[in-house]
This record gives C-alpha cells, sequence and structure tokens, in this order.
C-alpha cells in the first residue's frame, strides 16, 4: 500500500496532480497513466526476470525504488530517477558477459501506467514496492539494479535450458526403454 506521501509524490508526475489525488480518493484501486520523464522513468522487463531481479534486489538489502507488475503483459516496471538512461545501459552492457539481456527504458515521452495506491492481490496492475515517499536518486541504486536485472537473467535463462534438457533427457530415455 502507498503512503501519503507516495502518493503526493507519484501523483506530482500528472499534468493535474491535484485531479490525480482525487481520482485516487475516490477508487484507490484505479491504475493511473502518467507520463515517464518528470519525476521517475521507468526500466520495463519481463515478469519473470523482473520478479526474480526484485526478489535478489530485496533478499540482499540493495538499494531500490518502487516496482510495479502488470500481469497480462507480463511485465514488471522499476522506477529509476530521470537521469539514469545512460548509466543502466552502460552498467547493464558491463554487466553483461555476451548480448545484454532485453529491457525497454521509458522516459521523457513515454507513458506508463501506475497502479492506485491501493490494488488488491488480483488487479492487473500491482505494486510489489509501492512509493513510500519520494524515492532516493542514488547511483548506487542503478548499480544495483542493473547488476541484479543481469544476474537474474542468466538465472532464468539457465533454468529454462535445465528444463529442456531434462526434458529431452527424459524423453530419450523412454525410447530407450520401449525399444
Amino acid at each position: 500500500m502507498m503512503t501519503r506521501r507516495g502518493v503526493q509524490w507519484i501523483s506530482c508526475a500528472s499534468d493535474d496532480p491535484d485531479e490525480c489525488r482525487e481520482y485516487w480518493a475516490v477508487d484507490p484501486r484505479r491504475p493511473c497513466a502518467l507520463p515517464a520523464g518528470r519525476f521517475f522513468d521507468v526500466v520495463v522487463v519481463g515478469q519473470r526476470v523482473g520478479l526474480e531481479t526484485f526478489d535478489q534486489l530485496q533478499r540482499h538489502g540493495m538499494p531500490l525504488g518502487p516496482v510495479m507488475a502488470d500481469r497480462a503483459s507480463e511485465q514488471v516496471g522499476f522506477f529509476v530517477p530521470t537521469w539514469a538512461r545512460d548509466p543502466f545501459d552502460r552498467m547493464v552492457r558491463q554487466e553483461s558477459a555476451a548480448e545484454a539481456p532485453e529491457y525497454r527504458y521509458l522516459g521523457e515521452g513515454s507513458v506508463v501506467v501506475v497502479p492506485g495506491p491501493m490494488p488488491l492481490t488480483g488487479d492487473r496492475y500491482i505494486w510489489l514496492r509501492a512509493p513510500m515517499r519520494r524515492p532516493e536518486a542514488s547511483p548506487s541504486r542503478i548499480a544495483a539494479l542493473a547488476a541484479m536485472f543481469v544476474a537474474a537473467s542468466y538465472v532464468v535463462a539457465r533454468a529454462d535450458r535445465y528444463g529442456r534438457e531434462q526434458t529431452a533427457a527424459s524423453a530419450e530415455g523412454e525410447a530407450t526403454h520401449a525399444g
């Protein structure tokens, strides 16, 4: 659940912050489209990688800003400072052994649909970590996100490969025993 200070901060991104807060006062579950690039940008990744990234950041006590999920599109969005595009891109490339994992960066000119202050568990848009106040705009937060995002991408890719290898090995074993 979002705090009052969190609502104040994120609603300021709206063209009309007062109207946005009134909108949420009527229905705190209702998502709202807000422009990126004013008070925040958003790094959008696939749900599996995003949930693993979020889990690793939390588990290791690393700096973390607001994080949301869109269940229907199976994506997770990490809110970052508006200046983070170049440092994040650079850090992801540096952390990647080969090709950098895929993500979208929503900055100025983009719009993001954010959950309301009090979404329910079954809602399409939910907060994994709701804004409590204006997030700290530290370079360490961007470095932690880049490092864990790349690591989570490799973990998920390896788990997928392992699953395919085990399925193939099982099928091969069954064919050998059947013959």
